[in-house]
């Protein structure tokens, strides 16, 4: 009986679980016992079989992973980095070395194949992020990819379907969902602080840097078939993303793309209007190549009863302006900024929590970006 070849059997860190579907399962000799191989045929839930510890791969181990997310993954409760992976061996090797990882390669279908690894995290730039992670969905691996979601919404889309025919999840690491300053925003929203938001405005305004306007490397953000445009589509889909957390989908977008400093092909200015499901409004301008004086990073939260400033990516405290009054509310992101998210992703998988940033908020963003800078790319 089906009962008793599965008693005395832990699957927990081994199960490529799916919502509902049909998963064979071969249960290899050495994996279970010596000289004993068997193949079973169950059905299945993701709600009631879940993963108890997730062994992580990492393919891709380059700078990202150093302190914003790798060390998270050792950090998290029921969770353990196995084996990383990057094209060249010998990188691969030293962060291995580095940060305590018991395995490296410099193959992906290593991490993709291997059978003690039941959770894969994406690292790589977008252009890749389709392939890696259809493979290891497709292989019974849970994926954790890197934002942008993909590098066209085409890609995204592939992914999706995907994860929603194998029922294998794929988390995207727009972690802004989770950390205190960001939330602290949310609840103040939601509890009405500001009265009835009306409308949203973000700038993103900076100079060019010194590489990317001599070009003495290969910059993988400024080559669109590896990143999907340009340092927009890096910096601006966490905003975005973020957009979508606090008012839900935008269901109206509109925008126009340039390239104004002529230091490389891709565009470096873009500007944007929006109108969201809920009926919030919202207007954006980027800038790569504009003068330092003009530098700045703000969004604008505007209601009926106040307003709240935030900052994207410097961290600043969180600035309420109500009643002719100013409050600020300064937080502590975690040591590894990812950390909240990847403990999120964790959980989901062990079916003790839910994860805030799966593929179907995140390739939102990707058709959102999509329709700012089509005609730029048409």
């Amino acid at each position: 009986m089906l009962v008793e070849i599965l008693r005395g059997i832990d699957l927990s860190d081994k199960f490529p679980y799916s919502l509902g579907m049909l998963v064979i399962i071969n249960i290899q000799a050495n994996n279970v016992m010596q000289n004993f191989s068997e193949t079973i045929t169950l059905m299945a839930s993701r709600k009631t079989i879940m993963l108890k510890r997730i062994k992580w791969g990492i393919i891709g181990c380059g700078n990202v992973t150093e302190v914003k997310s790798g060390p998270a993954f050792n950090k998290v409760s029921g969770s353990s980095l196995q084996i990383v992976m990057r094209r060249d061996g010998s990188l691969a090797e030293s962060y291995a070395s580095r940060h305590g990882v018991p395995q490296w390669t410099n193959r992906a279908d290593d991490i993709i194949n291997n059978p003690d690894i039941n959770a894969i995290y994406i690292a790589t730039p977008p252009g890749v992020h389709a392939d890696y992670a259809i493979r290891a969905m497709q292989a019974g691996k849970a994926v954790y990819v890197e934002k942008p979601m993909a590098a066209t919404y085409e890609q995204a889309q592939q992914m999706l379907q995907v994860s929603q025919a194998t029922g294998v999840p794929l988390f995207v690491a727009y972690y802004r969902r989770t950390l205190p300053g960001f939330l602290k925003v949310k609840e103040l929203i939601n509890d009405g602080v500001i009265g009835q938001t009306l409308y949203v405005n973000m700038r993103l305004i900076r100079p060019a840097k010194s590489y990317e306007i001599n070009q003495v490397e290969n910059i993988w953000r400024l080559q669109p078939e590896h990143s999907g445009g340009g340092i927009f589509y890096d910096l601006a889909s966490h905003q975005l993303d973020f957009l979508d957390f606090l008012f839900g989908p935008i269901k109206a977008v509109f925008g126009v793309a340039a390239n104004r400093g002529g230091y490389y092909e891709v565009e470096d200015t873009v500007s944007a209007s929006m109108q969201f499901e809920t009926g919030v409004v919202g207007n954006g301008i980027w800038s790569f190549v504009s003068n330092k004086d003009a530098e700045e990073d703000i969004i604008e939260v505007v209601g009926t009863k106040g307003k709240i400033q935030l900052s994207s990516f410097k961290h600043e405290p969180v600035i309420l302006y109500k009643d002719g009054e100013v409050t600020e509310y300064p937080y502590l992101n975690p040591e590894n900024i990812q950390y909240n998210l990847i403990k999120q992703v964790v959980e989901t998988l062990q079916g003790i929590g839910n994860c805030d940033s799966m593929a179907e908020s995140a390739i939102r963003t990707n058709k959102v970006m999509h329709k700012i800078v089509k005609d730029f790319y048409a």
